[in-house]
């Protein structure tokens, strides 16, 4: 059975879900926000200033507020998963843009002209953030890292693994049960690999210089297959590593006696893939060896579960790194380009708890997105580019009476966050022609042409624009049907406007 909840008690709840929501987020955001504590089912309480992370754990126990809670939820999960950043000061722009639409809205101005206005409006915003975006430095990329993560050492690692890597998706981040969290570097092809652990019953990791590298397409049932390269290589005592797509038990115990002997070095591998992504991979170490299927590389590392292949670049390895620029854009390709070109980054979590570690990793996944986003531009940051941009707009529509104020926000919030005079320091920065502005983290006004304290473009832009999209579509909604739960039963009907 269905339950239908309109106009004054929906709008009524529309704006306490979309306050409840927006005022647990808010008060973290900046360098001078606070963290939230959040209970899980599933490990133990965990303390976070994400803001994505918080908004989709808040819940109420009133049906009609939690569904539209999951629909305001949207504009902060929409940010986070195109820019990885933004999230809280997405829904610092929804709730004012919000609130101030619905006062207008009950005062009788029409919903879908308004909606139209906001959305019709919002190419001219993003025109005016471009014009305040310019092209961002290695220290710009650092800055950002760091106010990102609101961390200098999580910033210096993940600024250095960006710069030197350019591509996020050969960036990986790992937990380590240590009390540091470090960077390391892989240069080399690299994909996951099972093996037996008699190999490792001495060293941890294997590596060996100027080895023969086999590629076996096919399922190895007997080493009879592989005869003539074992014969081959035995005579010229060098290692050899043979990688396949599957072996049988028979030919594994095989290839561990001729190990044992001590008369070869010879270490069997098998793609740990599925499907067409282990074809691609056994086809590009092909490439690797410049050959159909067996040659030198020049150096192998293996370890129980990766193997990595050093090599010298070829006209096929060129050719292959501008096929996979043609192929479609997802994050296996985005990883098969940076293993051709520069090598995968590491970047190993470490805390003394693991409620520390978890809090320490979700500040390296914003730091990673918000530098990715960084390379296609950066504006000032801490509110200010909107809040600048607020003072060209006129009040001529009901949209840019409301964005003129919504802008403001976010640049008052990060201010009033740190307990500080917000009137004081926006009048300072006025005076001087927004050629000024406040460091929350450093407690000092900075020359902007000087300060570490810059956003990336997009993530600004797709902040506004999500806030827009949902706030837009919060106004114009008039009737909500949901489910009517049994422990629910006298609650919902309570909602006497049906």
């Amino acid at each position: 059975m269905k339950k239908v909840v309109s106009g004054k008690v929906l709008k009524e709840k529309m704006q306490e879900a979309v306050n409840l929501l927006c005022d647990s987020v808010k008060m973290t955001l900046g360098p001078g926000g606070n963290n939230a504590i959040i209970d899980h089912s599933s490990f133990s309480p965990f303390i976070t200033n994400d803001g994505v992370t918080i908004a989709q754990n808040i819940e109420s126990d009133d049906e009609v507020i939690n569904t539209i809670l999951e629909l305001a939820k949207e504009a902060s999960i929409k940010t986070n998963e195109k820019a990885g950043d933004g999230t809280t000061t997405t829904l610092v722009l929804l709730q004012s843009i919000f609130n101030q639409g619905l006062k207008l809205i009950e005062e009788g101005l029409n919903p879908i002209i308004l909606k139209n206005e906001l959305i019709n409006f919002l190419p001219q915003l993003i025109t005016q953030i471009q014009k305040h975006s310019y092209e961002p430095t290695k220290n710009d990329y650092l800055n950002i890292a760091t106010s990102s993560a609101n961390d200098e050492t999580i910033g210096k690692l993940v600024s250095e693994a960006f710069t030197k890597i350019k591509n996020k998706e050969a960036i990986m981040i790992k937990e380590s049960n240590e009390d540091k969290t470090t960077l390391e570097f892989l240069n080399g092809y690299t994909t996951n690999i099972t093996t037996s652990i008699y190999y490792f019953q001495e060293y941890s990791e294997i590596n060996y210089e100027n080895p023969n590298l086999l590629i076996v397409e096919e399922q190895l049932e007997d080493i009879e297959q592989i005869a003539q390269f074992i014969n081959d290589t035995i005579q010229t005592q060098e290692p050899l590593i043979i990688i396949t797509s599957d072996y049988t038990d028979q030919c594994e115990e095989e290839v561990l006696t001729l190990n044992l002997s001590e008369k070869l070095k010879i270490i069997l591998l098998k793609i740990e893939e599925y499907g067409l992504n282990k074809n691609i991979i056994l086809n590009d170490l092909k490439v690797l060896i410049n050959a159909k299927n067996f040659g030198k590389v020049n150096n192998i590392k293996i370890n129980k579960e990766q193997v990595t292949i050093s090599f010298t670049k070829n006209e096929k390895i060129n050719t292959k790194i501008k096929q996979i620029k043609i192929e479609k854009n997802n994050e296996f390709n985005q990883k098969r380009l940076a293993m051709f070109e520069n090598g995968l980054a590491f970047i190993i979590v470490g805390a003394t708890t693991s409620t520390e570690r978890r809090e320490m990793k979700m500040r390296v996944e914003d730091a990673l997105c918000s530098i990715n986003q960084a390379s296609d531009g950066v504006c000032i940051g801490s509110g200010l580019t909107y809040y600048q941009i607020s003072q060209n707009l006129t009040e001529e529509t009901n949209a840019q009476k409301i964005l003129r104020t919504a802008l403001k926000k976010p640049f008052e919030q990060i201010i009033k966050n740190s307990g500080l005079n917000y009137e004081n320091i926006i009048l300072e920065i006025k005076n001087n022609n927004y050629q000024k502005l406040y460091n929350v983290k450093l407690n000092c006004f900075e020359n902007i042409n000087k300060t570490k304290v810059i956003d990336a473009t997009n993530v600004i832009i797709n902040a506004l624009s999500n806030a827009i999209s949902i706030a837009s579509m919060l106004l114009t909604t008039n009737v909500l049907i949901i489910n009517e739960y049994q422990n629910n039963f006298n609650k919902i009907n309570d909602y006497s406007e049906l």
